[in-house]
């Protein structure tokens, strides 16, 4: 199994952690990425908002000068929003990104969690899922083809137009990220895209019904098993043990989805609801090297097998250097109790 680390480059804002500026933000998230690449983790990706607290609006950007610092950990987005971006050039940009790190790009498209780029780009919310399927059609067709004839309704035709440039890789990876939509997990599976699941509530376990029709779509639609790999992106937080996690990471997990939660709807975050979420079905990956390792090959089990994990650590306003131990804790000890 492969093991990562999503950042969505947030500023530190919670209030027992001291804020810095964005220029301090970014390098020290260069140098998690470096540091990640060091620890032996497989994958790190930048995550893609356009709001306030955040510094991931071009993710690329942030991979390419990670790519220049780093040998072997492979850079992916997570997710890049397809729905408000041009296929075209998100393909640019992520072959040169390829070339730039020699073949270690990758990218998760999906439809975002926050709707802030909709309006920002002068896109209709009412064509949310019409314009994801129209411009993946198309992102797959530039993927697979150096001449592209292709038309439709939110993009200008393109009638025998070259793409350059090409990747170093025959075809970059383009995972397809999914929240609990029956729909998207379908699409994959027709598609035979690799699959990465958002689980960040909840009992992971309830997913198994939706991977099971993403596996039962790519059987229908002539793929083999191996090629229909799920991956699963977790909240979660390691520390020398499960004590120590808790009380580093829940302050600020506590104050960052109370205050999501006011434009979602969402009660306020309490002690009670962060240990439910603590328990052995819990979606929460919060703890100790063993403990952590532990849930997530249950988490696997319970999904009939996962390839990825990817831990999300930075929205709990968690300092640079605890994140920084936290990477080496999960490549140095969960990464190889998991793998052995």
């Amino acid at each position: 199994m492969e093991i990562g680390i999503d950042s969505f480059a947030a500023m530190f804002s919670g209030e027992s952690v001291t804020a810095i500026d964005d220029v301090d933000a970014m390098a020290q998230l260069l140098e998690r990425i470096e540091h990640a690449d060091r620890c032996g983790l497989d994958v790190f990706g930048i995550g893609e908002h356009h709001r306030k607290g955040f510094l991931d609006s071009a993710p690329s950007m942030i991979l390419a000068a990670a790519a220049s610092r780093t040998g072997k950990i492979r850079l992916t987005s997570a997710v890049t929003v397809l729905s408000a971006a041009d296929p075209v050039r998100v393909f640019q940009n992520f072959a040169t990104l390829d070339l730039i790190s020699q073949g270690r790009a990758e990218m998760v498209v999906g439809r975002g969690s926050f709707t802030d780029a909709f309006p920002l780009f002068g896109l209709n919310l009412q064509d949310y899922d019409k314009l994801f399927s129209e411009k993946l059609d198309l992102l797959l067709k530039i993927r697979d083809n150096e001449f592209i004839t292709w038309s439709g309704k939110f993009r200008p035709a393109l009638q025998n137009q070259p793409v350059y440039p090409r990747p170093l890789q025959e075809k970059i990876p383009i995972w397809l990220g999914v929240g609990g939509t029956p729909e998207s997990f379908i699409r994959a599976g027709v598609l035979g895209l690799p699959l990465m699941v958002a689980v960040i509530g909840g009992e992971t376990h309830r997913f198994r019904p939706l991977v099971d029709l993403y596996r039962e779509a790519g059987k229908r639609s002539g793929f083999k098993p191996e090629e229909l790999q799920v991956g699963l992106h977790s909240l979660g937080y390691v520390g020398n043990s499960t004590e120590e996690a808790i009380e580093e990471f829940f302050p600020g997990y506590s104050e960052s989805f109370t205050k999501i939660g006011k434009e979602r709807g969402w009660p306020p975050m309490t002690r009670a609801r962060f240990e439910s979420q603590m328990g052995p079905e819990g979606a929460l990956l919060v703890g100790g090297p063993e403990e952590v390792a532990e849930k997530i090959l249950r988490h696997s089990k319970a999904l009939g097998g996962i390839s990825r994990l990817t831990f999300q650590m930075d929205n709990a306003g968690l300092t640079h250097e605890k994140l920084m131990k936290s990477i080496e804790i999960i490549g140095q000890i969960v990464s190889p109790l998991i793998n052995k």
